[in-house]
């Protein structure tokens, strides 16, 4: 017995509606992350703080295969540096840098760092 062709697909197979408009007056606008790596002279990789305020409470956390020593929260004001040294084989594949912070209203941040 042949299957009967309908006109509608089946819902899964129908296009999803387009999104919803974003547009929302009070809606604060997207928050760029205020931070840079120089990768120029690895293992040492130079965070900058390139934003607009101080960044409190910044730790880093290494996932995978790599090694980094561990220091308590640190607070990076505005232009300041911190230094990282991560040494491991194939960290670009191997390896994640977390980065932890809080801006000065308290609100915490996470930024992944791929090598």
């Amino acid at each position: 017995m042949l299957a009967r062709r309908t006109s509608a697909p089946p819902s899964s197979l129908r296009p999803m509606p387009p999104p919803a408009p974003t547009s929302n007056p009070d809606a604060e606008p997207a928050y760029a992350v205020p931070l840079r790596v120089d990768r120029g002279a690895a293992p040492v990789y130079r965070i900058i703080n390139v934003g607009h305020e101080p960044l409190d409470g910044l730790t880093f956390s290494l996932i995978g295969s790599g090694v980094m020593q561990t220091g308590s929260p640190r607070r990076l004001d505005v232009g300041g540096t911190l230094d990282v040294i991560i040494r491991g084989e194939d960290l670009a594949r191997r390896s994640v840098l977390v980065v932890r912070w809080f801006r000065p209203s308290g609100d915490e941040y996470l930024w992944r760092v791929s090598f």
